[in-house]
């Protein structure tokens, strides 16, 4: 169940608003507080399913206008701007990154990226622009696909067995989050 107020079209004026101010001022947070989420390093996809859990599980906010997006390409290397990992203005490349984007009715979409340095939540433009970057001057093999999955679709079909994050040996290349493998419909899948 949903708990947002419906704004008629001719009662919202986005002129009114006042553009002196921070947007995201006037942005409700739909997760908890960046230091309180869930969080394992090199665990993306699992940070975002765990972020689609929490706002579904609140209720506080409309599931149907959150996003898990997968960004990635053939290759396998995405440049990425402005993340934790990053060297000065040097971009990480991953091999993808998932991040979740909410569909903000009353105004811009957001961005949570558990990753980033950004903002969190982060205006979708700043994070288009700072993040991002355009794929205009990039080499092909860095221009990025985008999968974008709505959240309850996410939760209910994604699973890892995390087999993706060992090495030949069987050895983690990055420590696994403290929980359980996330299966669904009592499958564990590769990512």
């Amino acid at each position: 169940m949903c708990l947002s107020t419906n704004i008629n079209e001719e009662d919202f004026n986005p002129m009114s608003l006042n553009m002196d101010t921070d947007p995201s001022s006037q942005y409700d947070l739909i997760s908890p507080p960046k230091a309180d989420c869930i969080y394992t390093s090199c665990y993306c996809e699992e940070n975002v399913w765990k972020l689609c859990e929490y706002i579904k599980a609140h209720q506080q906010h409309c599931i149907q206008d959150v996003y898990a997006v997968f960004i990635s390409n053939e290759q396998r290397m995405i440049p990425i701007w402005k993340q934790q990992s990053s060297h000065g203005d040097q971009p990480v490349v991953w091999d993808y990154h998932v991040i979740l984007l909410h569909k903000w009715k009353r105004g811009e979409s957001y961005i949570y990226d558990l990753d980033t340095v950004l903002p969190f939540p982060c205006p979708l433009k700043m994070y288009e622009d700072e993040a991002l970057r355009s794929d205009k001057h990039m080499k092909k093999c860095y221009c990025r696909k985008f999968r974008v999955i709505p959240a309850e679709t996410y939760l209910s079909t994604f699973a890892s067995d995390r087999s993706h994050m060992k090495d030949e040996a069987g050895n983690w290349k990055k420590p696994p989050p403290p929980y359980q493998c996330i299966e669904t419909r009592g499958k564990k899948l590769r990512v």
